[in-house]
């Protein structure tokens, strides 16, 4: 009963502060197309589908998410230099294009790599930890993983390894663009962020 309020006045504060497109700027995946194709293919796949577990898998995410991850990249909100240097060029217009191309693509299902974790990844994810006051990952992102569109993003199929490394950079402070994930990713150890990562790739 804990875990379930702590994630319900998660859920309220999130859903306070939505992402939107850009008013007045219609999206044409077309476009976004060819700027994928010379821009973000190299890393996260013609298709979204990166092939490197460093790099996110980009298919079938909501625009929104998108938009805002981009937009925050080049206002240096979010800070990765090799991603400053690629989302600086883009307008406003390009990266709803870009949004709007990746998130029609179709995710490829990546399956387990540590069996063991996944269970324990499992519990985490559907359960939280009640004894650290941390509520299951499904309450935001739901049973699937298929987040809510321009609230919570998309986490099913990611590559374990970029789940991680996010977890750790929220809980460092390293990565401070989402506030309630830092408080979230602060109270998870090291084999809890392993463990929940797992079971996020083999969702599907």
């Amino acid at each position: 009963m804990r875990s379930m309020t702590v994630a319900v006045k998660l859920a309220a504060l999130l859903m306070i502060t939505p992402v939107v497109f850009a008013a007045g700027v219609k999206a044409d995946p077309a476009k976004g197309k060819l700027i994928v194709d010379q821009v973000c293919a190299a890393c996260h796949g013609a298709d979204g589908n990166s092939v490197v577990a460093a790099n996110p898998k980009l298919a079938g995410q909501h625009p929104e998410y998108l938009v805002k991850q981009l937009t925050e990249f080049k206002a240096q909100k979010r800070k990765n230099p090799v991603m400053l240097g690629m989302a600086t060029p883009l307008s406003e217009a390009d990266i709803n294009n870009v949004a709007a191309y990746y998130s029609q693509q179709v995710p490829k299902a990546k399956g387990a790599s540590n069996k063991e974790l996944v269970e324990a990844g499992k519990k985490i994810y559907r359960g939280g930890v009640a004894s650290k006051n941390v509520p299951a990952c499904m309450a935001c992102h739901g049973p699937a993983g298929a987040g809510i569109p321009s609230v919570y993003p998309r986490l099913a199929g990611q590559h374990a390894a970029y789940t991680s490394a996010q977890l750790s950079t929220f809980r460092t402070g390293e990565r401070a663009n989402n506030q309630v994930m830092i408080d979230v990713a602060a109270k998870l150890s090291d084999q809890e962020i392993k463990a929940v990562s797992q079971y996020i790739q083999a969702l599907q």
